[in-house]
C-alpha cells in the first residue's frame, strides 16, 4: 500500500510498504478515506525530535472498517469510523476517569502510522466510534478534525475550565489553538482572546468565535491580556504551542485562581517552582483524551452545529504529502488534509 514515510528531517516520501494485518484479536483494519498532517509531525520534520530510521507517519484518520479481530464486538465491517490519535481500551480505571490518552494499555497511533491507504487500529472497540448516517463531504472533513485537533482543542478548553462568564485567552494560532477557540465558544465563554500575528489565522479565529486579537508576545502579550481584563488576567488560558515562551505567556496571562489547559507538545519547557507557586493557577494538560469527547463532537458535526473542518486550508492527494509538510513548515498552510 502507499504510505507517507519520513526518512530524515525535511525528507518525506510516499512509498510502497506492507499492508497492515490483524496482529491482536482486538485489532481492526480500516481503509483510510482521509488523513492529515499535524503540527506535531513538524517536530521530527524540523529535526527537533529524533527519528529512528524511516518512519511511517500520521495519527489522524477517518475511514471504513475492512476487517476486525475475533475479540472485536462493537465495531463492524463496513462501519464509517473516527478514532482518537491514542488507542485505548476505554475500560480501565484511567479511561473510566476520562483520561483515555493515558490508558494503561494505550498505543500511540503515531507508532502505527495513518497517512496511508490502510491502517491497523489497536483496541478497536475502545478507540473507534462509528458514525451513523452518511456524512457529507463537509462533515467528513470535520470528522477528521475530531480525530485530534478538534478533540485536543476541546480538551484544552475543558481543562482551562472555559465556560459562561469566563474570559478565555488562547496562546497559539495553529489548528489546535483555533479549534480551542471554537470549543470555548461552544462551552459558553463570554470573551475569547486569540493571541495571533497572522492575518489569515486572525480571520479564522474571529470566525470561530474570538472577540479580541492580541499580537504582542512574551511580557508584552501578558501585559496586553491584563489590560484587556482590567488588570486581572484571563480566567482560562489555553497553551497550544509547547515552547518555553508559550507556557510562560499562558501562565502569566492567567489570573490567580485561574486555570491553564496546556496541550502543546512540550519541548524545552521548564517551570520555576517559586514563580509557579506565586502564580496561584491550576495546570492541567498533556495528550488529549479525545476518545472522551468523540461521541459529543460527532453529534455536533453530524447535526451541523459546528464546522471545524474549515481549519483545513490546503487539500492535497496523498502522493503530494511532501508538499503539504513543506507548506505547514513554512506557515503557508494552517492544516493540510490528505485525500486518498
Amino acid at each position: 500500500m502507499r504510505a507517507v514515510v519520513m526518512h530524515a528531517p525535511g525528507d518525506v516520501r510516499v512509498e510502497e510498504i506492507e499492508a497492515p494485518v490483524i496482529v491482536e484479536p482486538t485489532d481492526a483494519i480500516i481503509r483510510v478515506t482521509a488523513t492529515c498532517v499535524c503540527g506535531s509531525d513538524l517536530w521530527p520534520y524540523r529535526g527537533i525530535e529524533k527519528l529512528n530510521g524511516p518512519t511511517p507517519m500520521g495519527h489522524e484518520y477517518v475511514g471504513v472498517v475492512e476487517q476486525v479481530g475475533p475479540d472485536v464486538k462493537d465495531i463492524e465491517v463496513g462501519d464509517f469510523v473516527v478514532g482518537s490519535f491514542v488507542a485505548s481500551d476505554n475500560t480501565c480505571e484511567i479511561c473510566e476517569a476520562g483520561f483515555q490518552s493515558r490508558c494503561i494499555h494505550q498505543v500511540m497511533m503515531g507508532s502505527v502510522g495513518t497517512q496511508s491507504e490502510y491502517a491497523r487500529i489497536p483496541l478497536a472497540d475502545g478507540t473507534l466510534v462509528p458514525v451513523r448516517g452518511e456524512p457529507t463531504e463537509r462533515q467528513a472533513r470535520s470528522l477528521l478534525a475530531a480525530s485530534d485537533v478538534l478533540g485536543t482543542g476541546w480538551f484544552a478548553a475543558v481543562a482551562a475550565e472555559a465556560g459562561p462568564g469566563k474570559t478565555v485567552a488562547v496562546v497559539g494560532d495553529g489548528a489546535v489553538g483555533l479549534l480551542a477557540i471554537l470549543a470555548a465558544r461552544q462551552l459558553g465563554a463570554e470573551r475569547i482572546i486569540a493571541m495571533s500575528r497572522h492575518a489569515d489565522r486572525q480571520a479564522l479565529a474571529t470566525q470561530f468565535g474570538a472577540t479580541d486579537i492580541v499580537e504582542e508576545r512574551g511580557d508584552a502579550g501578558i501585559a496586553k491580556i491584563k489590560e484587556l481584563t482590567g488588570g486581572y488576567g484571563a480566567h482560562s488560558t489555553v497553551e497550544a504551542v509547547g515552547t518555553q515562551e508559550s507556557m510562560m505567556q499562558a501562565i502569566g496571562a492567567t489570573r490567580p485562581g485561574g486555570h491553564v489547559g496546556y496541550v502543546g507538545v512540550s519541548h524545552g519547557v521548564e517551570l520555576d517552582g517559586m514563580n509557579l507557586f506565586f502564580a496561584t493557577v491550576s495546570l492541567l494538560g498533556g495528550p488529549a483524551p479525545v476518545r472522551r469527547f468523540l461521541p459529543e463532537l460527532i453529534e455536533l458535526i453530524m447535526t451541523d452545529q459546528i464546522d471545524p473542518g474549515i481549519v483545513f486550508d490546503l487539500t492535497l492527494p496523498l502522493e503530494d504529502a511532501a508538499a503539504g509538510y513543506q507548506a505547514m513548515d513554512e506557515r503557508r498552510a494552517t492544516k493540510v488534509l490528505l485525500t486518498l
